[in-house]
C-alpha cells in the first residue's frame, strides 16, 4: 500500500458511509405514526432517492442554475408528497422530513473505521451532499472528517471532472496523492479517471434486501475491502 503515495481518503457518503435507505425508512414511519399515516416508506424512500441523479442532471447539464442538495431534495419531496397522496403535514414537517437526510446513520463499521484511518490520513469528505447537509450529518452521527468539501464547495455535481479536481486542490495535493473511497463502482470509475486512486468498499443492504446494484467490484481498483475497519488494516492504520 506504500507505492500509493496517498496522504488523503476522500469518500463519498450516501450509501458508502452512511445507510440511506433505513435511516429514511425510519423518519418516515415516525412522522407516519404521529400523524396516523398508513404509507410504505420503503417504496417511499427508494422514489426519493431515485429522483436524486435526475434532479442533478438538470443542474450539470446547465438547463438550471447551480441549486445545492437540500434544495433539489425539497423538490423531489413534494413531488412525492403529491404521487403519495401525502396530505395533512404542516410546512414545519415538511422541512422536518426533507432534512432527514441530514440525520442518516452510519454503517456499524464507519466511525470506528474513520477514527482509524484518521490517525495516517487526512479525511475529507467527496459528496454531492451540500456543507450543512454533510455537517449536520457527521454531528448527528459522530462522523470525524477533517474537511467537508465536494459540490456545493466545487459549484459541480459529481461525476463531472471539476467535483474530484477541486476537492483535491483544496487540500493542496495532486489528485494521485487522494484515495476515492466509494461503494459504487461508477464513482471511482470517474474518480480513477480523473486520477485518484481507488478504493472500493462493498454496502451490499444500500438498497435493501436483494439488491445486486455494486456489490463487487467491478474491475480492478487499487483497493477493495470489505468495509472501514479492513480498509484500515490495508492501509496500515
Amino acid at each position: 500500500m506504500a507505492t500509493l503515495n496517498v496522504k488523503a481518503l476522500t469518500f463519498d457518503v450516501f450509501g458508502t458511509v452512511v445507510d440511506w435507505r433505513s435511516s429514511l425508512i425510519r423518519e418516515g414511519e415516525a412522522l407516519g405514526k404521529a400523524k396516523g399515516l398508513s404509507v410504505d416508506w420503503a417504496k417511499f424512500a427508494d422514489a426519493w432517492r431515485g429522483l436524486y441523479q435526475p434532479a442533478m442532471d438538470e443542474v450539470r447539464s446547465g438547463r438550471r442554475p447551480w441549486m445545492k442538495l437540500d434544495d433539489l431534495h425539497r423538490e423531489s419531496l413534494d413531488k412525492l408528497l403529491a404521487q403519495f397522496g401525502i396530505k395533512g403535514f404542516t410546512e414545519a414537517e415538511i422541512d422536518h422530513l426533507n432534512r432527514a437526510w441530514h440525520r442518516l446513520d452510519p454503517w456499524p463499521d464507519s466511525v470506528p473505521g474513520l477514527t482509524r484511518l484518521k490517525r495516517k490520513f487526512v479525511l475529507a469528505t467527496l459528496s454531492n451532499g451540500n456543507v450543512a447537509l454533510i455537517v449536520n450529518m457527521a454531528k448527528y452521527g459522530g462522523l470525524p472528517w477533517d474537511a467537508v468539501l465536494g459540490a456545493e464547495v466545487a459549484r459541480h455535481y459529481k461525476p463531472q471532472p471539476e467535483c474530484y479536481r477541486t476537492t483535491a486542490a483544496l487540500l493542496g495535493l495532486a489528485p494521485g496523492e487522494c484515495l476515492m473511497v466509494a461503494a459504487h463502482n461508477g464513482d471511482l470509475g470517474h474518480a480513477s479517471e480523473v486520477g485518484l486512486r481507488t478504493a472500493f468498499v462493498p454496502r451490499p443492504n444500500e438498497h435493501g434486501p436483494g439488491s445486486n446494484r455494486d456489490v463487487s467490484p467491478a474491475r480492478q481498483w487499487d483497493i477493495v475491502a470489505k468495509d472501514f475497519q479492513d480498509l484500515a488494516q490495508q492501509l496500515g492504520c
